[in-house]
C-alpha cells in the first residue's frame, strides 16, 4: 500500500484519502488514534461523577465557513450510557478556547486526557496539528482544556511549542501518564521530529510544565528510507508493573514507501522516560497497553493493518493478508513473548482476506469485570456481500491464559442483529473504536466510529450486558445531533482521545 509522505498535507488522523470517501479503502494518510492508557475500566472523567465520558473528534467539520477546521465532541456518561443528551460540543471559536478556528485546522486531530492541574476533574490535551503558524505551514497548535463539574467549558491555555523551527505537526501525537511515579499527571508531545517532548508534573495555567520538561528519543537506527521522522503514535501504560508510566512508541524509525517500521518501548523510570533502556517491538500502526491475563503486568496490543518493509529489507505482511494484532505480554523486565492472532486464528470470527486490515484500530477493557482486560480489534475495509469496505469489529476476551481465540470471539457489523444501520460501502464501521465504562456498572461498553454518509461520521454504543457486549439498548448518535456540521466531512467519531 502507498503511503503519503509524513510531511505532506493530511485529512486528519484515522482518515481516509479522496478515494476512501468515493468508495476505496480506507489508507493510511496520517497517525490513527492511540489506545488505552491504563487498566482502569472507567477512564475520561471530565466531570468527576465517576462514571467514564468519551471524547471524540470531528476533526473535518466546518466551522462557521472554515473547511476541516475541527471541532471536539464531550459525551458525558451516565445510566443510559453514551447519549447526545448530555455533551459539549467545541471548536477554537468556542469561548475560552485559545486560538480561532481557521480552514484546515484539523482541531481535535489528536487527543490525552488526565488529571493535569489536580483538581480531580481529567482535563484534555487537544491539538491542531495543521494549523498555520505565521509563515509555519502545518506547525501546529497544542492546547489543554480543563475539566469541571460541568465537564469541558472550553477554558483552556495553549502549551507553547518549544522549538518551532525543528519541526512540524506540534501536537500530532499525544500520551498522558506519571513517568516518573511522583503521582501528577505527565504529558508526552510528538510532532514531524524525532524527538518526544515529555511535560511533567501536570500542566500550570499558564501551559508551563508543573516541575519541567525534557526530552526522549529512542536510539534509532536509519534504515534504507533516510532520516527518521516523527512517531506515528504513542501509547502509555504500565507494562513492567513498577508504577511508572512507560511509553511505547510506534512506528518511530525511518518512512519509506512501504509504511512506518520499528516501534519502540521507553521504561518509565524515577527520573522519567529513560531512553537509554529502549527495546524494539514488532511493526504495528496502533497500540493498546492493558492486562489481559491478570498477572499485573501491562501487555502491549498492536495492529498491524498494512504491509511495512523494515530497514533490512524484511516485509512484514499486513495488508496484503488481511491484518493481524501482535500481543507482547509484559513481564517485570518489560517486553516479553509475542503471540499473533489474524482472522485466520483459531475460532477468531471472518477470514483473512486481502486489505481488510484487520487490527487498523484496537481498546482494551474489562467487559465483564473478571479481572482480565479484554481486546476490540477493528476491521474497517471489511467487505460483506456488496459492500465493499462496510467493517466490522471484533470484541476478543482476555483469560488467565491471554486472549482466547478458541471460542467466546464476538463480531459485529451493522448488519449484525440489533446493531443499528445497515451494512454499506465506505461506511469503514470500526474506523475507531473504545472499551469504556460509560453507564457506570463497572464494566466496558463499546463504542465505534465509522465514516457513515460519507464520512460525515457517527458513533455507535454497544453496551455490556455485565458478561459481554450487547444489542440491547444500542444507539447511534448522529453528527446533527451533538451540534456537528453535516456539511462536508466531519469524520465524527474516527479518533477517540486516549
Amino acid at each position: 500500500m502507498h503511503m503519503q509522505h509524513p510531511h505532506a498535507v493530511r485529512l486528519a488522523l484515522a482518515t481516509v484519502t479522496a478515494a476512501a470517501l468515493t468508495g476505496g479503502l480506507l489508507t493510511l494518510s496520517a497517525a490513527t488514534a492511540t489506545a488505552a492508557d491504563s487498566f482502569r475500566v472507567a477512564k475520561a472523567d471530565f466531570n468527576g461523577d465517576g462514571v467514564g465520558d468519551v471524547l471524540a473528534s470531528a476533526h473535518g467539520a466546518n466551522v462557521n465557513g472554515h473547511k476541516d477546521a475541527g471541532q471536539i465532541v464531550a459525551l458525558y456518561g451516565g445510566a443510559s450510557g453514551a447519549t447526545s443528551a448530555r455533551h459539549s460540543t467545541i471548536s477554537q471559536n468556542t469561548a475560552g478556547v485559545p486560538g480561532t478556528a481557521e480552514a484546515g485546522d484539523g482541531f481535535g486531530a489528536e487527543s490525552a486526557y488526565a488529571d493535569f492541574n489536580g483538581d480531580g476533574y481529567d482535563d484534555l490535551a487537544v491539538s491542531a496539528p495543521y494549523e498555520k503558524n505565521g509563515t509555519d505551514t502545518d506547525g501546529g497548535t497544542l492546547a489543554v482544556l480543563w475539566g469541571s463539574a460541568r465537564g469541558l467549558t472550553g477554558k483552556g491555555v495553549t502549551i507553547a511549542d518549544p522549538a518551532p523551527s525543528a519541526h512540524d505537526f506540534w501536537g500530532n501525537d499525544l500520551a498522558a501518564g506519571d513517568f516518573d511515579g511522583d503521582g501528577r499527571a505527565d504529558l508526552a508531545v510528538g510532532s514531524s521530529s524525532s524527538t518526544i517532548y515529555v511535560y511533567k508534573g501536570g500542566i500550570t495555567t499558564a501551559g508551563a510544565p508543573g516541575s519541567g520538561r525534557s526530552t526522549v528519543k529512542p536510539p534509532i537506527s536509519p534504515g534504507t528510507g533516510g532520516s527518521p521522522h516523527g512517531p506515528l503514535n504513542l501509547t502509555a501504560g504500565d507494562v513492567n508493573g513498577d508504577g511508572r508510566t512507560d511509553l511505547v512508541v510506534d512506528g518511530f524509525e525511518t518512512r519509506t514507501q512501504y509504511g512506518w517500521n520499528t516501534n519502540y518501548f521507553v521504561p518509565g523510570t524515577a527520573t522519567g522516560l529513560k531512553a537509554a533502556s529502549a527495546k524494539t517491538l514488532g511493526p504495528g500502526i496502533v497500540t493498546a497497553i492493558g492486562d489481559i491475563n491478570g498477572d499485573g503486568f501491562g501487555d502491549i496490543v498492536s495492529g498491524a493493518g498494512w504491509d511495512s518493509k523494515l530497514s533490512d529489507g524484511t516485509t512484514v505482511p499486513g495488508a496484503s493478508n488481511g491484518g493481524r494484532v501482535n500481543i507482547t505480554y509484559g513481564s517485570a523486565s518489560g517486553p516479553g513473548a509475542t503471540a499473533a492472532i489474524s482472522q485466520n486464528t483459531g475460532k477468531v470470527p471472518g477470514t483473512s482476506e486481502k486489505n481488510d486490515s484487520f487490527g487498523w484500530d484496537l481498546d482494551m477493557g474489562d467487559v465483564n469485570g473478571d479481572g482480565y482486560q479484554d481486546v476490540v480489534v477493528s476491521t474497517p475495509n471489511e467487505d460483506i456481500g456488496s459492500a465493499a469496505n462496510t467493517g466490522t469489529v471484533t470484541v476478543l476476551y482476555g483469560t488467565a491464559n491471554g486472549v482466547k481465540t478458541d471460542g467466546g470471539a464476538q463480531l459485529f457489523a451493522q448488519s449484525t442483529a440489533g446493531v443499528p444501520g445497515a451494512d454499506e460501502k465506505s461506511d469503514l464501521f470500526g474506523a475507531d473504536v473504545k472499551l469504556d465504562d460509560v453507564n457506570g456498572d463497572g464494566r466496558a461498553d463499546l463504542i465505534v466510529g465509522s465514516y457513515e454518509n460519507s464520512a460525515k461520521g457517527a458513533i455507535t454504543y454497544l453496551p455490556s450486558n455485565g458478561t459481554k457486549i450487547t444489542t440491547t439498548g444500542s444507539r447511534t448518535i448522529a453528527p446533527s445531533a451533538l451540534g456537528v456540521p453535516t456539511t462536508g466531512a466531519a469524520q465524527l467519531g474516527a479518533v477517540f482521545a486516549d
